[in-house]
């Protein structure tokens, strides 16, 4: 582990945050300015976040990009940053999709303008904070931060029934929070009690030898707050009310980025700090899991509304990540963490398609529509590609990602793959039926014979989110490389751990094991 001399990775935290400050003294008459402003803000946050993909080590295997300052040493609260090859990739889907968000709602906000941009660069800094966090203290903060522009994103600007979608987001995710901060300070005790240090430094903790008992505790809590936020099942009750009511950029960034933060959450915190409880946890995980991704196909089958369509298809999903990610082997790993950038590409770019067609109609119901290929054919272009994405059709980045998870949940257990299988199938159902009521067929509504096509500034937004999906889907090695050599580590790092609670006596090869993978992450 290296200490950055260049502070990029605080740079890229707080950049937004500036953004932020300095439109608290402008004039909100002046909304064009501040739109343009948040835009070239957004773009600069972009330019600087690119860099990080290339300068990237492969080959290494500690955290990278490493700042650390005493914040309450005497605490043992430090400000320390890193980012690893999971980090990364998920850094760079928020930094791009913060553009994407600004863009697409140039024309659909118009209240309070100066407030909802001010509200997105504060999210944004939150968003990054949270995945650069390596101190639980840290971490938390920018944990919690998400919550308040999200709530306020879906209560100001969302629909009709904002108040009361936002009020559930919010009553959810503080409530798994809690719980979350609960085990926080208790480890933080245990690791005291037992080492005589006080520290929230994650990679400290990770060497924390815990009774398996206890972290029975200790997962339960961590993983609950996780399992909210990405959602699982049963506790996704508020994911299709808070994407319902959001106004199309508050549901882009809630899906593609917001919800990853569940799921990196068990990769970062979890999973490696209480290792032995994740590993006996697999087959609740795994049956929650396929239960969700069953369900939310089915669910999304009957959904007269084509965001509370998407929103459903999320919690399928996402539950395809969860079950790769508890495969807990190579492939379903990589599998689920490209899922994760899949997701927020695709289904990022089919709230963008809704958000554009209810520009033009003011309705999302799916009876309205149909013969919509007729009026607006480039729109229908884009939304195929994107629909084809969404069901994992091969040459497209859904396919690579979920083709991993399947055959990393075979070789985990056969049953757990084959009944996966099966949300596939139901994928295509709900989504080619979907695509098919809205844009073919004979136009039967008055008011969709007129539509206008896409603008220049609509092609933008997807021709950039469609490039992801075809590049994900033909040269994923430029994405697998940068993960690679983190996931084994991390893999080798777990299962080496979880061994040595599970032997009273381990063999020289499982002493070896740990040895070197605790030397490997804490360096």
């Amino acid at each position: 582990m290296t200490v950055m001399s260049i502070p990029i990775l605080s740079f890229l935290i707080f950049f937004p945050l500036l953004g932020a400050l300095l439109l608290l003294f402008v004039d909100r008459k002046y909304s064009l300015f501040i739109k343009g402003f948040t835009l070239v803000f957004s773009l600069i946050e972009l330019a600087f976040s690119i860099p990080l993909f290339f300068l990237f080590n492969d080959k290494a295997k500690t955290m990278q990009f490493v700042e650390k300052v005493g914040w309450f040493p005497e605490w043992g609260i430090n400000y320390f940053l890193g980012i690893d090859g999971i980090s990364l990739l998920l850094l760079l889907l928020t930094t791009f999709l913060t553009v994407i968000c600004v863009l697409c709602s140039w024309n659909s906000i118009e209240d309070r303008i100066k407030e909802y941009y001010i509200t997105f660069l504060f999210l944004e800094t939150a968003m990054i904070g949270t995945l650069c966090s390596l101190d639980l203290v840290l971490f938390y903060i920018f944990w919690e931060l998400m919550l308040i522009p999200m709530y306020l994103l879906i209560g100001i600007w969302g629909g009709p029934r904002r108040i009361y979608a936002a009020i559930k987001f919010f009553l959810f995710t503080m409530a798994g929070s809690v719980l979350m901060l609960i085990a926080i300070m208790a480890l933080y005790f245990f690791y005291y009690n037992a080492t005589g240090v006080y520290t929230f430094n994650v990679l400290d903790l990770y060497q924390a030898s815990i009774p398996i008992a206890k972290q029975y505790w200790f997962f339960a809590a961590f993983a609950l707050s996780f399992a909210i936020k990405v959602p699982m099942f049963p506790v996704h009750t508020w994911l299709p009310d808070a994407h319902t009511e959001a106004p199309t950029a508050g549901s882009v960034i809630l899906a593609g980025v917001l919800l990853k933060m569940g799921t990196y959450g068990f990769l970062r915190f979890a999973i490696p700090l209480f290792p032995a409880a994740a590993f006996d946890a697999v087959p609740i995980i795994s049956i929650l899991a396929i239960i969700g991704i069953i369900y939310g196909a089915i669910v999304s089958m009957v959904q007269p509304d084509l965001k509370r369509l998407i929103a459903f298809s999320s919690v399928s999903h996402m539950g395809y990540v969860m079950l790769g990610i508890f495969a807990f082997n190579m492939q379903g790993l990589q599998g689920g963490i490209y899922q994760m950038l899949n997701h927020g590409i695709s289904t990022g770019a089919l709230f963008l398609i809704v958000g554009m067609v209810y520009e033009r109609r003011h309705t999302r119901m799916i009876s309205d529509f149909g013969g919509l290929a007729k009026t607006m054919p480039i729109f229908a272009v884009f939304f195929m590609i994107i629909t084809l994405s969404s069901i994992a059709l091969p040459g497209t980045n859904g396919f690579v990602g979920e083709f991993l998870i399947l055959l990393g949940a075979f070789k985990s257990n056969m049953v757990y793959g084959i009944l996966a299988t099966s949300g596939v199938v139901l994928g295509a159902v709900y989504m080619l039926w979907m695509f098919q009521r809205v844009m073919f067929g004979t136009i039967t509504k008055e008011a969709n014979r007129n539509l206008k096509d896409l603008g220049a500034r609509e092609i933008l937004i997807l021709s950039s989110m469609v490039f992801f999906i075809i590049l994900m889907g033909v040269y994923p090695k430029m994405f697998f490389n940068k993960m690679d050599t983190t996931v084994t580590e991390y893999l080798g790092f777990i299962k080496a751990k979880n061994a040595q609670y599970r032997v009273l006596t381990p063999s020289p090869e499982q002493t070896g094991a740990v040895v070197k993978s605790l030397s490997n992450m804490t360096k």
